[in-house]
């Protein structure tokens, strides 16, 4: 297929997706455990077929680390807008995202994030940013949820890995979980950011194992981060690696 004819292919289907999965949420609107458990399911499908209708092929590796028995925070590294849908497609059921509040005026994608009950922070606002992040320990907690984020705050143009936010520090300090990261390599040259033509290649995912946040509350902010930040970099290949390093 051409980029225009998957694009709008994968447009269509997310306009009736979302719409019939609408329907479900409202009738779920009660129960925000249900709505996000709901909306899992629905990226299972939604997200596998968008990586199908890309041309690309996904990779994973370590996916045994994925599990929907006990809560964790993944994080991801964001190169793609391919990125959002692997994301959805791989998080386990009983999994709430994370992401900035301009997630909203998305199409399709981002209105049902915000009925599915996901958190959104605003970055430009500490307060409201504090406040969120309040809620969603709750809600983590009331729930056993996973939370999936991507915690250099915005999607990477050229596909290197950025530095990340202090968000991911104070959310596994808050709620006590282990920080799983989920290396994402490749998707960068699937879809530009800014463009609109869209290359078939290959991805491969790599599940890290389980880093244990419990002694983070008594370490300096910027000694995690860096720990955190050189994990990724040491399984990107090198045209992901941060610039610093590169050079």
């Amino acid at each position: 297929m051409t980029s225009s004819l998957r694009i709008t292919v994968g447009v269509i289907y997310m306009a009736f997706a979302t719409m019939i999965h609408s329907v479900i949420l409202l009738v779920l609107f009660p129960s925000k455990n249900l709505r996000i458990r709901s909306c899992n399911y629905w990226g299972w499908i939604t997200g596998r077929f968008i990586v199908w209708v890309s041309g690309s092929t996904v990779t994973v590796h370590g996916g045994e680390t994925m599990r929907s028995d006990r809560p964790v925070i993944y994080v991801s590294n964001h190169t793609s807008a391919l990125d959002i849908f692997i994301g959805i497609w791989l998080a386990p059921v009983g999994t709430v995202g994370v992401a900035k509040k301009e997630v909203v005026y998305y199409p399709f994608f981002g209105q049902l994030y915000w009925l599915s009950g996901h958190l959104r922070i605003d970055r430009g606002d500490t307060g409201k940013a504090v406040a969120a992040m309040k809620e969603m320990v709750k809600i983590v907690r009331a729930h056993h949820l996973s939370i999936w984020m991507w915690p250099e705050g915005t999607r990477s143009r050229d596909g290197r890995l950025q530095p990340m936010k202090k968000g991911i520090y104070h959310l596994a300090v808050a709620t006590g979980l282990p920080v799983v990261p989920v290396v994402v390599q490749g998707a960068h040259h699937v879809w530009e950011k800014g463009s609109m033509r869209v290359a078939p290649c290959d991805v491969h995912v790599s599940i890290l194992p389980a880093i244990d946040t419990r002694g983070w509350k008594d370490r300096p902010i910027d000694e995690v981060l860096a720990e955190l930040h050189a994990s990724f970099a040491n399984a990107l290949p090198a045209d992901q690696q941060p610039l610093a390093r590169a050079a």
